[in-house]
């Protein structure tokens, strides 16, 4: 089903790199069927995932040896580890599609020893790691599960997309750049016109406005991340800085993120729901669904000593029902900690339903739900 032909807003999981990554004892992911199911219990419909295109046209089945992308956070290997992609893609795909759940292909370009993703240097050679990617799902019978395509995560920002800079460092450029806006339109043209019954896209992050409003006339729908801490000054406010091999960032969070955010909540949930306002805005001028995936209240957060999940989760249901309100997402995650890995979030059961059958539960525009194509 691909996801602009939705009845209903759909409930979607994020499990990026991590349902390959996460394959020891005791990661959460070393039985698919098994995480799958515990998915599907908890109201999902949907997953995101790396498909790891770039391995996949280099030579999915050959064994990639895979550096960690960080060691503070629970998404991915927090040491080395070799990886391959096929046939793991292709019978994670079928295991989805067994527990009635459908597959979002996504990107993070991972690195690797021999940096293989700093070869995609033209959104051709971008396009043909897709194409080559979907030609071994096609392949194995499995196209019908894919629900739509995000060609790259978090466009065009250095850390998942190095190619466009030669480095993964950096800001990168702004989204409505001019040399970013034809990659996007040239890529996902090149993608469609071999497969043309799926849904693409390219996700997003950071602050949204008008002044870094990308065309995404070509976008099938739009995927933009957003949370209480891109929306304000909150990681500044608690000096949390992305540290990813340092653990000074968390221990600033244990010290000082529910403590400042407590103290004033409305100064940061204001920001967070006028993000969420305009991104519905955006919606309705342009005319494409919302997906998200990776939202609502913190970006980084863990099963960690003097982190409490309460907060976080109550942040999120208040952020989830402004959205849902506004009908026009197509799919909505309830964050992105909804994987097993995350044990203080996932055991939460009965939450997790609640709110899923409240994105169920919502309205849907009519333009997105009469089974019309959107991107069109």
């Amino acid at each position: 089903m691909r996801l602009t032909e939705a009845a209903r807003p759909q409930a979607i999981a994020m499990w990026d790199f991590s349902w390959l990554e996460r394959r020891w004892p005791g990661a959460g992911y070393e039985d698919w069927d098994l995480a799958l199911a515990g998915l599907r219990e908890r109201g999902y419909d949907l997953v995101r995932i790396d498909a790891y295109p770039h391995l996949v046209s280099a030579g999915g089945e050959r064994v990639w040896s895979l550096p960690p992308r960080w060691t503070q956070q629970s998404w991915g290997a927090q040491s080395p580890i070799d990886v391959q992609v096929l046939p793991g893609l292709v019978q994670f795909v079928a295991a989805a599609a067994r527990h009635g759940i459908g597959v979002a292909l996504s990107t993070w370009f991972r690195t690797d020893r021999d940096e293989v993703r700093m070869l995609l240097r033209t959104p051709a050679e971008l396009a043909k790691a897709w194409t080559d990617t979907l030609d071994v799902v096609a392949a194995a019978g499995l196209l019908e599960h894919v629900t739509y395509v995000d060609l790259c995560n978090e466009f065009p920002l250095a850390a998942w997309a190095p190619f466009l800079y030669g480095t993964d460092v950096g800001p990168g450029l702004p989204r409505s750049h001019p040399r970013i806006e034809a990659w996007m339109r040239e890529s996902i043209e090149i993608v469609r016109a071999a497969y043309p019954d799926l849904d693409y896209t390219y996700s997003f992050a950071g602050r949204y406005g008008p002044t870094d409003a990308p065309d995404v006339r070509t976008f099938d729908l739009l995927e933009p991340h957003v949370w209480m801490a891109s929306a304000s000054d909150f990681n500044k406010d608690i000096d949390y800085n992305f540290e990813l091999f340092d653990p000074r960032g968390y221990d600033n969070l244990v010290r000082l993120g529910r403590r400042t955010y407590e103290a004033d909540p409305e100064h940061y949930d204001g920001p967070l729901f006028e993000q969420i306002d305009w991104l519905a805005q955006w919606s309705r001028t342009t005319g494409k669904p919302l997906v998200t995936t990776e939202c609502w209240s913190i970006i980084d957060y863990k099963d960690w000593p003097g982190l409490d999940w309460d907060w976080v989760m109550e942040l999120n249901e208040r952020a989830l029902t402004r959205a849902s309100a506004t009908g026009r997402w197509v799919a909505l995650a309830t964050s992105n900690f909804c994987g097993p890995q995350f044990v203080g979030m996932w055991r939460e059961v009965d939450y997790h339903r609640r709110l899923t059958g409240l994105i169920h539960d919502g309205p849907l525009d009519v333009e997105l739900g009469d089974g019309d194509r959107v991107g069109t």
